[in-house]
């Protein structure tokens, strides 16, 4: 997942020894959810989604299908703002070295017919996915630490720890309970500029600060320009977080605001830079 991920536990909820097997746990979870949904691990479902051809369907396990489900929901409810397909255009505007570059037309336009959530179906009774358009990208960059974290914290509720904060690389913030004598832990964002308190919730940032223009919009087939300031998405689940804190880089404020007075346990926060 191209990140690191931290587990804090509340010193309360278990001594030196339990806790260090408990996070032994975490990190073997994180692996495993590695295995399953980078597209670069040959043996993962996402990867074999990739090498199918028009018409070609695959019955997939519990955490790509996870994860293929809230991918649809989202890119539904943001209006293709979010798009796990549009890994196309990232090999096409950015050079190996993270570098934009510029596309003609007619490789834009061959790139578009395999790009769209809408080129892929699921069938809740097999957990089947097919596919309608040949060596389709499947990637689950945008919302997989999320979906990680949230595994995670279920393992850690298995083992009795209620009070815990998951870490992916400080993009990505699940915090459950709260320390011993406190309501909600301390989160620090946008490396220390901005704090908040978090129980029961997760915050993910989107932004251009450390993968440079790596963001794509997947409604007009083009680059999200460059800027300076982060988008920050608050939501039940870490896996929320993520997807819609890369959507909110896409959409218009007012559709943002709309989005969030739908749901009233999903918050943006626009802390610039």
């Amino acid at each position: 997942m191209a990140t690191t991920f931290d587990v804090f536990i509340n010193r309360d909820d278990a001594d030196e020894t339990y806790a260090a097997q408990a996070a032994s746990a975490i990190f073997d979870e994180i692996r495993r959810l590695e295995d399953e949904l980078s597209r670069f691990r040959a043996s993962s479902d996402i990867h074999r989604l990739g090498r199918l051809q028009a018409g070609e369907s695959l019955i997939v396990g519990m955490a790509a299908w996870d994860c293929l489900t809230l991918a649809k929901a989202m890119h539904e409810e943001t209006r293709g703002a979010f798009d796990i397909t549009i890994g196309p255009l990232m090999n096409l505007f950015v050079t190996a070295d993270g570098e934009p570059r510029q596309v003609s037309k007619d490789v834009l336009e061959q790139a578009r017919q395999i790009i769209g959530s809408h080129r892929f179906d699921l069938d809740d009774a097999s957990m089947r996915v097919t596919v309608h358009a040949s060596d389709m990208i499947f990637d689950l960059g945008a919302m997989g630490k999320g979906y990680t974290l949230d595994q995670c914290a279920d393992l850690l509720l298995d083992w009795k720890i209620p009070n815990f904060v998951l870490n992916a690389g400080d993009s990505t913030i699940l915090a459950t309970g709260a320390p011993s004598g406190k309501n909600a832990w301390p989160v620090t964002l946008g490396g220390g500029a901005h704090r908040l308190t978090l129980s029961n919730r997760a915050v993910s940032g989107s932004g251009f600060a450390v993968q440079g223009a790596h963001i794509m919009n997947p409604r007009i087939f083009q680059p999200v320009p460059v800027q300076s300031r982060r988008t920050y998405a608050l939501a039940p689940t870490a896996a929320l977080s993520d997807a819609l804190s890369t959507a909110f880089m896409v959409m218009e404020p007012a559709e943002i605001q709309a989005l969030c007075a739908r749901y009233a346990e999903v918050e943006a926060l626009d802390l610039g830079t």
